[in-house]
């Protein structure tokens, strides 16, 4: 398989049709990963109610791949628990680390990025997202503060 034959017609599309969520005027966390591999980054902002995602902004600067994750990622994120989102990085890890399947459900586009398993190179920056949502809900439990316990308006 070439290099070329990851980028798909429908990661392409994926990609081009991405939502542009932008930046969240009050995030309950941020975070910037960035590939040193390629220099792909993406800074993220969430805001948590319960357990539960309820807004998502991001600012990226990537390759096709990172950006069809983070555009999945910005369609599905809202309304998503942080525990449901950490198995998903980890089914995501998975699928491109250790032969792992793809994720499912509402996840289920993510499956169209299983050819990256074969190039090593560009693991990181299709997973930069993933890195980037978990490190800010690390960072929310961190603090033990939610959206409502900070008297945050959703």
């Amino acid at each position: 398989m070439e290099l070329s034959d990851l980028y798909s017609e429908k990661i392409l599309e994926i990609a081009s049709n991405q939502p542009l969520p932008g930046r969240l005027d009050n995030p309950d966390a941020s975070s910037r990963k960035v590939s040193r591999v390629c220099g792909s980054a993406i800074e993220v902002d969430i805001k948590v109610l319960d357990g539960v995602i309820v807004g998502y902004g991001h600012e990226i600067s990537a390759c096709a791949l990172g950006q069809t994750s983070a555009a999945i990622v910005a369609r599905q994120i809202v309304g998503t628990t942080a525990a449901e989102f950490r198995d998903v990085r980890l089914q995501m890890t998975a699928m491109l680390k250790a032969d792992g399947a793809p994720p499912s459900g509402k996840w289920d586009d993510l499956r169209y990025l299983e050819p990256v398993r074969e190039y090593k190179p560009r693991h990181t920056s299709t997973l930069l997202v993933f890195e980037a949502v978990v490190d800010a809900l690390d960072k929310i439990e961190a603090k033990g503060e939610s959206a409502e316990s900070l008297g945050a308006k959703s």
